[in-house]
């Protein structure tokens, strides 16, 4: 959610050289802190983001005598899907969760637009030193994930207290790609010299290739890609984005079943047990999708949907073309592959399954408000651009929708977008 690009702010009655005074702080530290914590626990994103926006908007009331509320669309169009999210709970079948969960999405929505304005509005100098510590971080945070995939997990299996690293335990490295993908353009606004940030970016691309996750390794190619595009048409790129992103939540469900039939059995074979079993996932999501289609089963509700807790039968394989002996043998093995194994691994889906027309609606426009924030709010278009086009491809292949950790990183990561320092136009 970006708000409107900052005004000069030095000569603001409120502004104050003290760090301490300063509503980007949190966001900053919070920010360098990100890439090292979200490889130890995913799920310190979550306290992590919340606690700096919160901070950040508690300073600029202290600073400035008046809450940071938000002004830029977006953070109500987020606002709004919360609360349909709560309204869902009318006809949901797990009621409370979808409560909850609205309520919970709701709330951030509004603290991360606060946090976002509060950061903005902060003086030139604060958001060099956002950006700069974002940076550095991001440099400390590629460097420990690439030491703990060398080293077989041995760093989160040491803050673990486990001798020996599990095997499962390599798949905790998919959330922190997936962060650091999303603030790798970001890092393109640090005040460093052109050849520091150069060897930043070619370092995370590196890494992030390196590393477990495919949807991150496409989200960190995507983001770069958009942020180098939107370098030449800061304007036109970031609208285009979000007018593509938007078609891809009203239309990707729809285009999704047509496509999987004439495309799965000719490239099923050739796909990793993971690829197969998200086919298997999709095609489960929507024939739900078709039983439910308006108003959906009610936020969080995916996992209690009938029959997501059984696996793909001989008939669903057949039609998919997933025959390959090794494929069928691990998604026919019991308890292997649910067919709804906590989320769709799609936001598009998810929220088109679960939310329903009203939701994938307000998710299209959230998307297209979010290009066209980029393009002409933001102090660093092909920054935010990048960030938003690396965000999105995690959350339309990977993610819950839902997850606090999750959200709370894209709400961090916005927060950032909108508080780096402006680009010359």
């Amino acid at each position: 959610m970006i708000p409107p690009r900052p005004a000069a702010l030095s000569a603001a009655p409120h502004a104050s050289a003290s760090p301490l005074r300063s509503p980007s702080l949190p966001v900053a530290v919070a920010l360098a802190a990100a890439p090292v914590a979200v490889l130890l626990q995913s799920k310190a994103m979550a306290p992590l983001a919340l606690v700096a926006m919160a901070l950040a908007v508690l300073v600029h009331r202290r600073v400035h005598g008046a809450w940071p509320w938000p002004r830029a669309a977006a953070a109500w169009l987020a606002v709004a899907l919360g609360l349909w999210g709560m309204e869902s709970a009318a006809w949901s079948v797990v009621p409370g969760r979808s409560l909850g969960a609205g309520a919970a999405l709701a709330g951030a929505a509004l603290l991360g637009g606060a946090a976002a304005r509060a950061v903005a509005e902060d003086t030139a100098e604060a958001r060099a030193r956002l950006a700069r510590w974002l940076a550095a971080g991001l440099a400390l945070g590629l460097a420990a994930a690439l030491f703990d995939h060398l080293s077989g997990s041995a760093l989160r299996a040491a803050v673990r207290g486990l001798r020996e690293a599990p095997a499962a335990l390599a798949f905790g490295l998919k959330p922190a790609a997936a962060v650091m993908a999303m603030l790798l353009p970001l890092a393109l606004a640090a005040p460093w010299p052109g050849w520091a940030r150069g060897a930043l970016l070619a370092a995370g691309i590196a890494v992030v290739l390196t590393l477990p996750g495919e949807s991150a390794k496409l989200a960190a190619l995507a983001g770069l890609a958009v942020a180098g595009a939107a370098w030449v048409a800061p304007r036109a790129v970031p609208r285009l984005l979000g007018a593509v992103l938007a078609a891809l939540i009203l239309l990707g469900p729809a285009l999704l079943a047509p496509a999987l039939e004439a495309a799965a059995p000719r490239l099923a074979a050739t796909l990793p047990h993971s690829a197969a079993h998200r086919l298997a996932i999709w095609d489960f999501a929507l024939a739900r999708i078709a039983e439910r289609p308006l108003l959906g089963w009610g936020m969080e509700a995916s996992r209690a949907i009938p029959g997501g807790g059984e696996g793909p039968t001989e008939e669903t394989l057949a039609r998919l073309g997933l025959t390959a002996p090794a494929q069928r043998a691990f998604l026919l093995a019991p308890g292997a592959a649910e067919l709804m194994p906590l989320h769709p691994h799609s936001g598009a889906l998810q929220v088109r399954l679960e939310l329903g027309v009203p939701g994938a609606l307000l998710a299209a426009a959230l998307a297209l408000l979010l290009g066209r924030a980029a393009a002409r709010r933001a102090p660093h278009p092909p920054a935010a651009a990048g960030a938003l086009a690396a965000a999105a491809v995690s959350a339309l292949l990977s993610f819950g929708a839902w997850q606090a950790w999750w959200y709370a990183a894209l709400l961090l990561v916005a927060a950032g977008a909108a508080g780096l320092p402006s680009r010359a136009r």
